[in-house]
């Protein structure tokens, strides 16, 4: 089994989402781990829009290189048989690292077409298993829009087989933040 890791804190080795899915997946093979952090997707503007809508014929070299990145990500996305999104909680949504993922992998007539019914997603039979970190109490509250998002972004794509795994409380004291981590941990190895 193939296992695409999507990382998207920018806390590098303090990040408590990297540690999660690190200790979760310690001693596994067969991984594509990619830290959108360390190694980001460009900001989608008008270059990436134009490059992702061309099929590349014709392309100046730094559009080209940015459609060969977006063809790149979603190779690796279809070759996975799971995937494992850490999704850290930053001012109530994704890190801009993780959206800019999104949005150069959501490309029509690649991973999603337009049909008279909608949209269908393109991408079918994977497993995800999102990682959500943050410092405060937000799941099941209003202010909880990570599962919202990451939910419609994957079942856009045809991705519906989505599970979370909450680490919350962290920045409110000791025992919390290590009861919350703990009870993540145990999740994330059941789900994976």
């Amino acid at each position: 089994m193939t296992t695409l890791v999507l990382k998207s804190s920018i806390l590098g080795e303090y990040s408590q989402s990297n540690q999660l899915i690190d200790a979760a997946l310690a001693g596994k093979s067969n991984l594509i781990e990619r830290d959108l952090a360390i190694n980001p997707i460009p900001v989608l503007d008008m270059n990436v829009a134009t490059a992702l809508r061309s099929n590349g014929d014709d392309l100046a070299p730094e559009l080209k290189a940015i459609l060969d990145l977006s063809n790149q990500l979603i190779d690796e996305l279809k070759a996975a048989d799971q995937i494992i999104i850490a999704a850290p909680m930053y001012n109530f949504m994704v890190p801009t690292q993780l959206k800019n993922w999104f949005d150069i992998i959501a490309r029509a007539g690649v991973t999603f077409t337009y049909t008279e019914n909608g949209p269908v997603g393109l991408i079918e039979n994977k497993k995800v298993t999102v990682v959500t970190t943050r410092g405060g109490m937000h799941k099941d509250s209003p202010r909880n829009s990570i599962e919202s998002y990451v939910s419609t972004m994957l079942g856009f794509i045809g991705i519906t087989d989505v599970n979370y795994v909450y680490a919350e409380a962290l920045n409110m004291g000791d025992e919390p933040a290590q009861t919350s981590r703990d009870q993540a941990l145990k999740e994330l190895v059941e789900l994976i």
